[in-house]
């Protein structure tokens, strides 16, 4: 690909809006995540205890910010006042739970519908990790390693909340703890926020920011695919 052309599509991609498609890709997995943590009880206990299913799915949909906000002496609950989101977040929880003859479920899971949310929900984690360093270094413009906290929490605040959301459904896990174990989603996170500190802060990469953008954004989505080509393959 010509080297003007590739700069001109890394450009599209910082600058792609995640309202509406990507926020629903993101909303829908992590519906679809809360329903398979549940196991095969899932529709009794939605049925059951739909608060306690609808409470656990929002603090998933939104822990990143929340963990975030916490941290930073900021309002916790400030996430739930993005209202569009939030509808989303309900709606998507409401079509892998309790649509008839569970087709939102079906749908969901349908190898190729996950997999194009999938790839939707990596260009949304390598936007939020940079928003999260974005934000710290305009608080803490010299701490390095508070970006890359906070870039991290970002990216895979869902990894941090386990254990308190299984305990908002009733379940106590507590080696459920992403700094005893940390997923890949929290390594790639981490790796992600460094080169972003490394590109706003430093002079040791010298290429333009909308190229470190969409390799990170490259990074993700392929790993993500290589995941499900796993399951093309067999």
């Amino acid at each position: 690909m010509d080297p003007e052309a590739f700069l001109d599509l890394a450009n599209q991609v910082i600058k792609l809006k995640m309202y509406p498609y990507f926020d629903i890709a993101h909303s829908l997995l992590c519906a679809l995540a809360v329903r398979e943590d549940l196991g095969a009880g899932a529709q009794t206990f939605s049925r059951k205890h739909p608060l306690s299913c609808w409470l656990s799915t929002m603090l998933v949909i939104f822990a990143g910010g929340m963990v975030v906000n916490g941290l930073l002496g900021e309002p916790m609950l400030a996430p739930l006042k993005n209202t569009p989101q939030l509808v989303i977040g309900t709606v998507t929880w409401y079509l892998v739970f309790y649509t008839p003859f569970d087709v939102g479920y079906k749908v969901a899971k349908f190898l190729p519908v996950k997999v194009a949310a999938s790839a939707m929900k990596e260009i949304y984690r390598a936007k939020k990790v940079y928003d999260g360093v974005s934000h710290a270094a305009k608080l803490y413009p010299n701490a390095y390693v508070i970006m890359i906290i906070v870039g991290t929490l970002k990216g895979n605040g869902a990894g941090f909340t386990k254990l308190i959301e299984r305990l908002i459904r009733g379940a106590w896990t507590p080696t459920a703890m992403e700094t005893m174990q940390p997923s890949f989603y929290t390594k790639a996170s981490l790796v992600a926020s460094i080169i972003f500190v490394l590109d706003k802060k430093t002079d040791l990469i010298s290429a333009p920011h909308a190229l470190v953008y969409f390799g990170i954004v490259i990074f993700f989505v392929y790993f993500k695919v290589r995941y499900f080509s796993r399951f093309l393959v067999n």
